[in-house]
C-alpha cells in the first residue's frame, strides 16, 4: 500500500502522507511521493499535502537511514530534494495543510508549496538540523530565505530551534490559521480558487517566482550534497543522529 495517498476533490489532489503516525519520510515515502507528483502533474489542476492530527511529518526516518552506506544515503537525499524541488517547481497551486508537527524534513515538504495553512492548536515547526551537526539541504536554506526573508531565516538556521505554528504565521513562514476542523478544507477551497485561472498564466506566473532559486540549485546541488554528506557521515555527527533515532 502506498504510503503517499491521493484523495480527489474535483480539481484538487490531496496528497496525504500515511507512514503510521510520525509520517517519518523514508526511501519507499519518497518513491511514492514521486509517483503521486507524477499523478498530479496528468490529473489535477492544484494540489494540497497533508497529514495526520498529531504530525505532518517527524522529518526524514533516521532509524532507516542509518542502515545505509554513502552511496544509497545520496540516492536518498538526491530523490529527497528532487521531491521538493518538484514540489516548489510544479506550474500548479499548492498547498499545505499543516495539522500536526511539521519538523526537519517535514518542515522542508511543506515549504516546497506556495501557502502553508495551519491548525490553531498547540504545533511545532522548525528546522533542527543544527544541533545535529547538519546543514540544512540547500535547496530549503533558499526557498526559507526567499519566504521569510534574510534575517528570520538565518535566526531559524543557526539556532535550530522549533517554534509554534502562530509564531511562525508572525514571520511569515505559515501564511494562515484555521481550526483544526477546516484547515483542510480550507485549503482545498484556495487551490480550487487558483487552479480557475488560466493555466498557463498562473503558471508563467509561479516560473517566474521559481526562477532564481531554480537555477541556483541545478548549478550547485550537487556540491552542496557532497559538503551535507561529508557531515552526515562524520564520526560526531553520527552520534547524534543515533541518539535522535531513539526518539522514532
Amino acid at each position: 500500500m502506498s504510503k503517499v495517498l491521493i484523495e480527489e476533490r474535483g480539481d484538487v489532489a490531496i496528497l496525504r502522507l500515511s507512514n503510521e503516525v510520525t509520517n517519518a519520510i523514508s526511501p519507499d515515502v519518497v518513491n511514492d511521493f514521486s509517483a503521486a507528483l507524477g499523478q498530479v502533474r496528468a490529473r489535477f489542476k492544484g494540489m494540497v499535502l497533508a497529514g495526520n492530527a498529531k504530525f505532518f511529518s517527524i522529518g526524514v526516518d533516521l532509524p532507516a537511514l542509518l542502515k545505509l552506506d554513502r552511496s544509497s544515503t545520496n540516492s536518498f537525499w538526491y530523490s529527497f530534494n528532487q521531491i521538493v524541488f518538484e514540489i516548489f517547481t510544479l506550474p500548479l497551486p499548492t498547498i499545505c495543510a499543516i495539522s500536526g508537527h511539521a519538523v526537519a524534513g517535514g518542515m522542508i515538504l511543506a515549504l516546497a508549496c506556495d501557502y502553508r495553512f495551519a491548525i490553531s492548536e498547540k504545533k511545532q515547526i522548525g528546522l533542527n538540523e543544527v544541533k545535529l551537526g547538519l546543514p540544512v539541504p540547500y535547496l530549503a536554506d533558499l526557498i526559507l530565505r526567499q519566504v521569510v526573508g534574510d534575517r528570520p531565516a538565518t535566526e531559524m538556521l543557526y539556532l535550530g530551534e522549533f517554534m509554534s505554528l502562530s509564531d511562525g504565521r508572525e514571520i511569515g513562514l505559515i501564511d494562515r490559521i484555521y481550526s483544526p476542523e477546516i484547515v483542510e478544507d480550507q485549503a482545498v477551497k484556495m487551490a480550487a480558487e487558483l487552479a480557475g485561472f488560466h493555466g498557463p498564466a498562473f503558471a508563467a506566473i509561479k516560473a517566474n517566482r521559481v526562477e532564481t532559486i531554480r537555477a541556483r540549485y541545478e548549478d550547485n546541488f550537487r556540491s552542496r550534497n557532497q559538503i551535507f554528506l561529508d557531515c552526515w557521515f562524520s564520526e560526531p555527527v553520527q552520534k547524534l543522529l543515533k541518539e535522535a533515532s531513539k526518539k522514532f
